[in-house]
């Protein structure tokens, strides 16, 4: 083991209490301690196995379309997803419950401790492991190198926020990129931080962001549909995926907009299901009484907040909705994916934290498809003047849909390059 992982490998057994406690704090351990150990039942001796690695909830909405790819372009194969958060796995088993062939299965990555990262690789006895986005846990890597597994990192995204932590680890990351077969990066901008890591040139790809491939499935049409004519508004927005101390800002920002449209209905989703009961007490103290989705409630007459504390369903949500603010955004988070809601058409408002997000802030703003404001008062005046002009949401929905089309393609240029790694033939 070189120096920089016995480091760091060192460094992560000393704040064990630390991560484990993190783990509890999160989502609790309603899985067994041991799996994340990397104790998971070993794959059968008959099982050809893909696998992916993606963070949580929003990874896995932006890779569904190659997981649905991987799916069909290997038959032969079933695919592991694996994630670090609860919510994570909840989307994957939803997915896998949509299936009927069983070969899309969930477990949760084990921390990033040898033993417990070389157990996990011995038995998931993956053909082909896949990390999305920044997921690079060296110990995994270096035991998919070990037993000579070809690892390529897909929708590769290096924040230059990301890039100033990951400098103070040159040593570590350049051991660990060293075990990355084919970086598909979503930008030259991202690229270049990777090489900066220590990521080869020569096994670098751009091919642009996966996440542009988005797409609204029939069934979640039929939902949103649906929701829409059970909300039976006529003014209706979805604040999506937001944050602690992002709600309250945008309870304000709604107050603003029900003093010219009264009728208008806030779907507010908070982008963690620990925050639900937190979320719905906030909205009581702005003097809200929220009907709760997960109570199969509906709004009445008084309502003007709807909480959607369900998982899974954020893209039906936007599709049911007028207009789409996305989270975290608000609040020094980063934000979320612009481009779901852009997808489906729905015009996309933001804050000014898109720090995660910027080549898509760049192209949706070059096509005056994104509008930004600062704070909560400019988001309620935004929502002011949309609601009061729908041709302008007309416009601003269709621009939104043509960045999204015109920027297709990163994902038949993955799986192109994933050939080179596991033909599909």
């Amino acid at each position: 083991m070189g120096w920089p992982r016995q480091a760091y490998s060192a460094a992560l057994h000393l704040a064990a209490p630390l991560l484990w406690r993190r783990l509890r704090r999160e989502h609790g351990l309603t899985d067994p301690r041991s799996l994340r150990l990397g104790r998971i039942p070993e794959t059968p001796s008959d099982t050809r196995m893909l696998w992916l690695h993606c963070a949580s909830v929003g990874e896995v909405q932006a890779a569904r379309p190659l997981i649905e790819k991987l799916l069909s372009r290997y038959p032969g194969h079933s695919l592991t997803v694996t994630t670090m958060t609860a919510t994570g796995a909840e989307r994957v088993r939803a997915l896998a419950e949509g299936r009927q062939d069983g070969r899309l299965s969930h477990h949760f990555v084990p921390l990033d401790f040898p033993r417990a990262a070389s157990r996990f690789v011995e038995r998931l006895r993956p053909e082909l492991a896949l990390f999305f986005e920044t997921e690079l846990w060296p110990n995994l890597l270096h035991a998919c190198r070990h037993r000579e597994i070809p690892v390529a990192v897909v929708n590769g995204r290096l924040s230059a926020r990301a890039l100033e932590g990951y400098r103070r680890l040159r040593p570590l990351m350049r051991e660990a990129l060293g075990c990355v077969d084919w970086l598909a990066a979503k930008s030259s901008e991202d690229a270049a931080r990777f090489a900066e890591l220590g990521m080869a040139p020569r096994r670098t790809t751009v091919v642009g962001s996966l996440k542009f491939d988005v797409g609204l499935e029939s069934g979640d049409r039929q939902v949103s549909e649906r929701l829409r004519q059970l909300l039976g508004r006529p003014r209706v927005w979805v604040a999506g995926s937001t944050h602690a101390g992002e709600e309250s800002r945008l309870l304000a920002a709604h107050a603003l907009l029900r003093e010219h449209t009264p009728e208008a209905l806030l779907v507010l989703v908070p982008r963690h299901p620990q925050r639900f009961d937190e979320v719905a007490s906030l909205c009581e103290s702005h003097g809200e009484v929220p009907a709760r989705r997960s109570r199969s409630e509906w709004p009445g007459q008084a309502t003007s907040v709807y909480l959607a504390d369900t998982m899974g369903e954020l893209s039906a949500l936007y599709g049911a909705a007028d207009l789409a603010f996305v989270g975290g955004s608000l609040v020094p988070v980063g934000g979320h994916n612009l481009l779901e809601p852009a997808a489906l058409g729905v015009p996309v408002l933001t804050g000014p934290e898109l720090a995660n997000f910027t080549d898509v802030a760049e192209a949706l703003r070059g096509a005056d498809a994104l509008v930004e404001t600062p704070d909560e008062e400019a988001l309620g005046e935004a929502l002011i003047a949309l609601f009061a002009d729908p041709a302008e949401r007309r416009r601003l929905g269709e621009a939104g849909r043509d960045v999204v089309a015109a920027n297709r393609g990163a994902l038949a240029k993955t799986l192109k390059g994933l050939d080179r790694l596991l033909p599909s033939k």
